[in-house]
């Protein structure tokens, strides 16, 4: 843990006491700061509370004197509504900053690299610091990707903090220019905590705050409004810009066009590496991300072939389209981590035949958008709160069952894959849902269909 010693005997609040929240407010109190800690969550102020953290009522306790507020991301701060706690600690003349704030205060020397976008940013995010670390550098990796950015090692100037930055982070995070900053894609997500698209691209865009002509701006340019961001930053020209594709060439940048991994940023095309080459990296999404990650690391000082033979041997992440286990033939594929239809297509793109395990706490559009896909789809296996609305989706074009819950559905889904022993087949789990209605979390989901699939008879072979 990072001590902050930027507010030494000085009053601060802390609102919501998750991993990054119960980890700022302890290290505010080894940096001598006066903490003042709470959450909605009885439990969770309970289970702070019995870490050391001190725990005050902000709804109601005098906040004259606080000179910040540390707000978790998931707490409200302007739309749809700010929290009662926000708006009495703005009253008080409070700032609002996130935990990622205090690391850029208190680690100022570090270099830092910040990867954002609607989709594949926490698989970017961890191809980054695998090359970086295979290549020898100094690397801390964190964020929004699940480990808290104060857990991180304390590093000095030769060491890299590669960070994953949600928009909700990014609002609360001021004092970092990022050396390399990266744009994969924009498209429609939580729209109620933005206010609507435009504050949701507005968002995204404050991963460029800052930076200079010796900062890297590098931007996925497949969709129109990173193309048009692109374009606006390569016009300001305060920054170098490096656009990326998985779909084309882009002259001054890195791309997999055809499959194959291509570098032409310093204006001559060359082909670095066949993607065919990297199964853990499967599919368009997943060019998109190790153009990225090439273009970024390189900025960063690594070789191109340091550049490459991390890609080649980066282990994947969990919950990312995770091969859990190959039974007769037949994939077990945990994609848990696709919460909304924009992930699922990804993984849905990259395979033929796909027994569909889908479903949760809706998104916004629900799995409309997923119709090209619904020829791949040999049958879909449903659950939670959005079934009913997916059943009505997929009307006659996707023979479907409702399961309830994901037990049921991986039964289901094996039987029916085992039965029909169809060449290149895939149970999928890539719910294009929340998970919040029947578990804590994404990786909570995941865990309990890789269990499941493990206990199948070869599931862990």
């Amino acid at each position: 843990m990072i001590p902050v010693t930027g507010f030494k005997d000085v009053s601060v609040g802390v609102l919501g006491l998750g991993k990054s929240g119960l980890v700022a407010a302890q290290a505010l109190g080894l940096g001598g700061a006066k903490v003042m800690a709470w959450d909605d969550n009885a439990k969770t102020r309970d289970a702070a509370a019995s870490a050391g953290v001190p725990i005050v009522a902000l709804g109601t306790a005098d906040l004259a004197g606080m000179r910040s507020l540390v707000l978790s991301p998931g707490i409200p701060h302007t739309h749809p509504a700010p929290h009662q706690v926000v708006s009495r600690a703005k009253a008080a003349g409070a700032e609002i900053i996130g935990d990622i704030e205090l690391l850029a205060r208190t680690r100022p020397k570090a270099r830092y690299a910040g990867i954002t976008g609607t989709n594949g940013k926490s698989t970017t995010t961890a191809l980054i610091g695998h090359i970086l670390q295979r290549a020898g550098h100094k690397v801390a990796v964190g964020g929004n990707l699940g480990t808290p950015a104060l857990s991180l090692e304390p590093l000095g100037p030769d060491g890299i903090y590669v960070l994953e930055m949600s928009s909700y982070q990014l609002e609360l995070t001021f004092g970092i220019a990022f050396d390399v900053a990266v744009l994969l894609n924009v498209t429609p997500d939580h729209l109620d905590r933005h206010g609507g698209m435009a504050g949701y691209i507005a968002g995204k865009r404050l991963i460029f705050r800052g930076q200079t002509r010796a900062d890297a701006a590098i931007i996925g340019v497949d969709d129109e409004i990173c193309a048009g961001i692109r374009r606006d930053l390569a016009a300001a020209g305060a920054q170098a810009v490096v656009p990326i594709s998985a779909e084309r060439r882009v002259p001054g940048g890195v791309y997999a066009a055809g499959g194959t991994l291509s570098d032409d940023s310093a204006g001559k095309a060359e082909p670095v590496l066949n993607m065919a080459e990297v199964p853990r990296l499967p599919g368009v999404h997943n060019a998109q991300n190790a153009a990225a990650a090439y273009a970024a690391v390189r900025r960063l000082g690594v070789g191109r072939a340091d550049a490459v033979a991390g890609i080649q041997s980066f282990p994947g992440l969990a919950h990312r389209q995770e091969l859990v286990a190959t039974i007769e033939g037949v994939r077990y594929v945990n994609d848990s981590k696709a919460t909304n239809a924009d992930a699922a297509a990804k993984a849905l793109a990259c395979y033929e035949t796909v027994y569909w395990i889908a479903g949760g706490l809706a998104k916004e559009g629900g799995i409309a958008s997923l119709g090209e896909y619904f020829p791949r789809i040999r049958h879909a296996f449903l659950i939670g709160q959005a079934a009913p609305a997916f059943a009505d989706t997929l009307g006659g074009a996707v023979p479907h069952s409702g399961c309830g819950e994901l037990a049921a559905a991986v039964a289901a889904a094996h039987e029916m894959a085992q039965r029909e022993r169809r060449p290149g087949a895939v149970v999928l789990l890539s719910p294009a849902c929340a998970s919040f209605d029947q578990f804590a979390n994404f990786e909570v989901r995941g865990t309990t269909f890789r269990k499941l699939v493990e206990a199948l008879p070869g599931g862990r072979a």
